[in-house]
C-alpha cells in the first residue's frame, strides 16, 4: 500500500479503481512558413473555432452549476482574444507556423502569471492560460480531442484538470479526482465543490497507479493506492457512516424547521467565502446567517478591490439562488490580524482597534466593501450586518455611510436593492440598550462568542482560562434572552449565530424562548433540525 497526501479541495469519501486522465496533447513543433498573411488567417479561423467551443461549454457550464462558475470560460474567452498581437507578431517577425506561434504565447503569458507571488488567483489562471492554447492548437491540427469515455466508475488522476475538461466529464462516472499540481484557489477546483465531486490537488500519484485500487479520503487529502484490507475495511465502514448521513439528508431535506405545536424556526449557515457554498446546499440550510467577509482581506496581500468583492458577493448571492445571505462587514483586528491595515500593536487587542471602530475611522474602505455589497444585492437576497456595536452612533453612522452609498449608485445608474439592516449583539453595551437599538435595525445576530468573553471577562484566546470560560454561564444566557425580548418588543427579528447557535443542549432554550433563526456550520444543520421537529 501506498499513501500519498495531498491538498483537499472538497471533502468526501471514494472507493475505487484509479484511471490516469488521457490528454491528446500534440507535440508542437517550429516549422518555417513562406505565407505568412496565409498563417495568419489559418490561426483566426482557428481561433474561431476555438471561441465557438468555449461558448459552448459556457452553455453547458451555466446549466450545470450556474452563472457565477461559467464565468471562467468568458475569462477564457478573454484570454483568447488577448493572444491576437502576440501570435501575429510571432509569425510575422520569425516566419513561423501558428502552432508554434500560439505555442509560445501561452508559454510567456504562464510564466508572467507564476511570477504574481502577491495575486495566488492570477498565479492560478497558468492552467487556463495553457488550457485555450491547447485548444487552438487542437483546432489547427483538424480538431482532434481527448477521449476520456470510462465504462466504470474512476478515481480520476491527472497532472492538472482545466476547467473545460471538468465540465465536459461524465460525473456520473467519476468518483473522486486528483491532480498533482493545481491549487484550491482555481475555478476547478470551485467547480468541483459545486458539482459535489471529492477532489485534491497537490497530491504526488504517480502515474503507474492507473488501473490499480484506490481510495481518496478528502477529509485528511490523503490518497490510498492498492490498500491493504485493514485500511479498505476501515474506509468501507468511514463511507457507509457518510452514506447513513445522506440517508439522514434525504429524509428531512425540503422539510419545515417546525416544532410539533407549528413553531417555526429558520436555520442558516455560517460560511467563510464561496467554497462553503456547496455545504450549505449540501445540508440545506434555508440561507446564510453569517458570511465572514474579513476572509476575502485575510487571503488577499492588499486591500481587495470593489470589483474583487462585488464578484465574491455576487457569487454567493447567485449560487444560492435566492436564499437569504447576511454578510457580516469586515471584522479584523484582535485575534485577525492582517498586515497592509498597518495595526498599532495593541496590549489588549480584544478590547481594541477591531471591526465596526476600524470601519468608522478608515471610511474609504468601509465605502468600497458597501459599494461591492449593494452592488451585488441586485443578485440576489443579501443582508448587510455590522459587528461589535456598542453605542446607538455606531449604528446611525453606519447607515449613514449606507445611504451615501446608495445615492452614489443611484447618480451613476447601477442597479441595486434596499437591503435589511442588521447588528450584532455581542457586547453586555448593545444588550443593555438593544430597546434603543432595535429601532434603528431590521434584525439582531448574537455572537455568542464574543458575548461570553465580554460578560464573562475572559479572554477566548487564552487557554489558561478555559475551565472559567462558561458559554452556558446563567449570565450569557440571560443576556440572550433579554436580546430576544428586546429585538421582538420593536418587531425586529432575532438570531444567533455564534457556537451556541449549534448547541444541542440549548436548542429547545432557545426555540421557547422566541429565536427566529439559528445559524451554524453547515454540517450541524440536520441535527440541529431533527431537535426541532422532535419539539412539542
Amino acid at each position: 500500500m501506498e499513501v500519498y497526501k495531498g491538498s483537499s479541495s472538497y471533502k468526501g469519501i471514494a472507493i475505487g479503481k484509479i484511471a490516469e486522465m488521457k490528454k491528446a496533447s500534440a507535440v508542437v513543433r517550429r516549422t518555417h512558413v513562406e505565407d505568412i498573411e496565409a498563417e495568419i488567417r489559418r490561426y483566426h479561423e482557428a481561433k474561431d473555432m476555438a471561441q465557438a467551443e468555449i461558448m459552448d461549454l459556457h452553455a453547458k457550464a451555466l446549466k450545470e452549476v450556474g452563472e457565477a462558475q461559467a464565468e471562467i470560460f468568458e475569462v477564457h474567452a478573454m484570454f483568447l482574444d488577448e493572444f491576437d498581437d502576440s501570435v501575429e507578431n510571432i509569425i510575422r517577425e520569425q516566419g513561423v507556423n501558428a502552432e508554434f506561434a500560439v505555442a509560445e504565447t501561452a508559454d510567456n503569458t504562464a510564466a508572467m502569471l507564476a511570477a504574481m507571488d502577491d495575486n495566488p488567483y492570477m498565479q492560478a489562471r497558468q492552467t487556463d492560460v495553457r488550457d485555450v492554447a491547447e485548444r487552438v492548437i487542437r483546432d489547427l491540427n483538424g480538431g482532434s480531442g481527448d477521449s476520456n469515455n470510462f465504462t466504470e466508475q474512476v478515481i480520476l488522476i491527472a497532472d492538472d484538470l482545466a476547467p473545460s475538461e471538468t465540465v465536459q466529464l461524465d460525473k456520473t462516472m467519476v468518483l473522486a479526482f486528483v491532480t498533482r499540481e493545481g491549487s484550491t484557489n482555481s475555478h476547478t477546483a470551485i467547480l468541483a465543490r459545486t458539482m459535489n465531486i471529492p477532489a485534491l490537488c497537490q497530491t504526488p500519484v504517480p502515474a503507474e497507479a492507473d488501473g490499480k485500487q484506490g481510495i481518496v479520503d478528502g477529509f485528511t487529502g490523503q490518497v490510498f493506492v492498492d490498500p491493504d484490507e485493514a485500511t479498505l475495511e476501515k474506509y468501507l465502514k468511514l463511507r457507509e457512516a457518510e452514506e447513513e448521513k445522506q440517508k439522514l439528508l434525504k429524509e428531512l431535506k425540503g422539510k419545515d424547521t417546525v416544532t410539533k405545536s407549528g413553531r417555526k424556526v429558520k436555520l442558516y449557515a455560517n460560511i467563510g467565502g464561496i467554497g462553503d457554498v456547496g455545504f450549505v446546499l449540501e445540508n440545506d440550510a434555508a440561507g446564510v446567517g453569517l458570511f465572514r467577509s474579513e476572509f476575502l482581506y485575510l487571503q488577499s496581500g492588499d486591500f481587495p478591490s470593489e470589483e474583487e468583492q462585488f464578484k465574491a458577493y455576487r457569487q454567493v448571492a447567485e449560487m444560492l439562488g435566492g436564499r437569504e445571505v447576511v454578510v457580516r462587514t469586515l471584522d479584523i483586528g484582535a485575534d485577525k490580524q492582517i498586515d497592509y491595515f498597518g495595526l498599532d500593536r495593541e496590549d489588549n487587542p480584544a478590547l481594541g482597534y477591531r471591526a465596526i471602530r476600524i470601519c468608522l475611522t478608515r471610511e474609504d474602505i468601509f465605502r468600497t466593501q458597501l459599494r461591492a455589497l449593494y452592488r451585488a444585492s441586485a443578485y440576489g437576497n443579501i443582508d448587510i450586518m455590522f459587528p461589535m456595536i456598542t453605542s446607538v452612533w455606531e449604528v446611525e453612522r453606519a447607515r449613514q455611510l449606507c445611504e451615501d452609498v446608495k445615492a452614489e449608485l443611484t447618480a451613476e445608474h447601477i442597479d441595486f436593492k434596499d437591503v435589511p439592516i442588521g447588528i450584532m449583539i455581542e457586547t453586555p453595551a448593545a444588550v443593555l440598550i438593544a430597546d434603543e437599538l432595535a429601532e434603528l435595525v431590521d434584525f439582531f445576530s448574537i455572537g455568542t462568542n464574543d458575548l461570553t468573553q465580554y460578560t464573562l471577562a475572559i479572554d477566548r484566546q487564552n487557554q489558561k482560562l478555559d475551565r472559567f470560560f462558561d458559554a452556558h454561564h446563567p449570565a450569557v444566557l440571560r443576556a440572550i434572552r433579554m436580546t430576544i425580548e428586546a429585538g421582538h418588543r420593536h418587531n425586529t427579528w432575532v438570531g444567533i449565530c455564534g457556537e451556541l447557535g449549534a448547541d444541542p443542549d440549548l436548542t429547545e432554550s432557545f426555540v421557547n424562548w422566541g429565536i427566529d433563526e439559528l445559524s451554524m456550520s453547515p454540517s450541524s444543520i440536520l441535527p440541529v433540525r431533527k431537535i426541532i421537529r422532535d419539539m412539542d
